[in-house]
């Protein structure tokens, strides 16, 4: 993509200072995968004894990395030697056939033979123009130096190195007490356009000194996603590559057996703080993102009903457009509230922006004041929430405006 994104408005003032999490280290390289002078591949190295767990995008185009993810995470592990994860920017190696399935194969093969590791628990992706050949020799060829370069302090530089169209890297953690002793979680994530997953979104990747079994691992962290990052959105576009994975290498004190016990609760009400806050960051840099808008429902028939009503709003060209242009534009919502398949009630429906009341009962509020929604248009961040008043289903969910830049960034992508 020609010349440097400036940092988005929505960004956050610099990057955390995450925890460092024991048994994770990482290291990045520039290989030139498409552009040259900046880093494209992580490293990441697992412990000895980790367990890993994944969730990853359902498109039906997904590309080889992903396909080769899921089939390695759905049989047992082979090796208690430990993990990895390969991650390049610059291109997708999705739509690319055999070839992309070889590039992965080699990939793997590398990294397992500078590691010491089973091709077996090397986990790769990768992001970027799909359907171009990845030219995955520049990869290998980094591998020697990415491999005597990892530390477990690099976690910022590794946010950096997976970066496409993101503005800035995305980094969340927390250091929590329990019953079990202390708990660590750090994760990074890219992200930016192609963004309404349907399972995680982007490239996420978690860690966390804990020792979770792989079952409970992955359960707890299926259970985080769908108020996480399946429910956010840039643009209504899913992705062929949207990988996300969590790692426990068991260097911590604090052990989870359990889901349902005072250790399993606050460790996955932890997970998913991070998780949340990541997702949050990747909607702050949606591709041309002035606004960062929530999209609260309730008053559902139930929870699915809610869901697609929040989607439809959140997903809408019309009030998208509305919002960067500043527009208390309040008709858009009852029509993406109509167009969305759930039920609805006009004279039931009540809609707000932040916390002025705009319609009630099939009408405008009497009290609405079109000089003071305007006003409240004007901010950063902002809230439209919408009650169908007929049962109790709820759904939030997270989007940004639209604006041109978006169309000047993914007009001149490939270039």
């Amino acid at each position: 993509m020609a010349g440097k994104l400036p940092v988005s408005p929505l960004a956050p003032a610099s990057f955390p200072d995450l925890p460092v999490i024991e048994g994770a280290s990482f290291a990045t390289a520039a290989a030139g995968v498409r552009y040259a002078g900046r880093t494209d591949v992580m490293l990441c190295r697992l412990a000895p004894g980790s367990t890993v767990a994944g969730v990853f995008t359902t498109s039906a185009t997904r590309s080889s990395s992903v396909l080769d993810c899921q089939s390695k995470l759905a049989a047992p592990a082979e090796s208690d030697l430990g993990a990895a994860i390969l991650v390049n920017s610059g291109n997708a190696n999705a739509f690319t056939g055999r070839a992309g399935d070889d590039s992965v194969e080699a990939v793997c093969a590398g990294v397992a033979g500078v590691l010491d590791l089973p091709a077996s628990r090397v986990f790769t992706a990768s992001t970027g123009v799909i359907g171009e050949r990845l030219a995955h020799d520049r990869i290998v060829a980094a591998l020697q130096t990415l491999s005597t370069n990892l530390s477990e302090d690099a976690g910022e530089d590794a946010a950096r190195a997976i970066m496409t169209t993101d503005t800035y890297p995305k980094g969340a953690g927390r250091v929590i007490e329990t019953e079990a002793g202390p708990i660590r979680i750090a994760g990074f994530a890219k992200g930016s356009g192609m963004i309404a997953p349907d399972m995680a979104t982007m490239l996420v990747y978690i860690f966390t000194d804990a020792a979770v079994p792989q079952p409970l691992l992955q359960e707890i962290l299926a259970g985080a996603t769908p108020s996480t990052f399946n429910a956010i959105t840039v643009d209504g576009d899913t992705s062929t590559s949207d990988s996300l994975m969590l790692a426990a290498t068991g260097k911590g004190p604090a052990r989870v057996e359990e889901a349902v016990s005072a250790t399993g609760t606050a460790f996955a009400e932890a997970l998913h703080a991070v998780m949340l806050d990541l997702a949050h960051q990747v909607v702050r840099d949606g591709e041309g993102a002035t606004k960062f808008v929530e999209v609260a429902v309730s008053g559902a028939r139930d929870d699915a009903d809610a869901r697609r009503v929040a989607l439809s709003i959140a997903n809408s060209p019309l009030v998208k457009t509305a919002i960067a242009g500043e527009d208390p534009n309040w008709g858009r919502v009852v029509m993406a509230v109509g167009k969305s398949g759930a039920e609805a009630d006009r004279d039931a429906l009540t809609i707000r922006f932040g916390d002025i009341l705009v319609a009630e009962k099939g009408w405008v509020s009497p009290d609405y004041s079109e000089d003071t929604a305007a006003a409240y248009m004007k901010g950063q961040d902002l809230r439209i929430a919408v009650d169908l008043g007929l049962a109790s289903g709820a759904f939030t969910a997270w989007t940004c405006d639209l604006t041109h830049a978006y169309i000047d960034i993914n007009a001149d992508y490939r270039s």
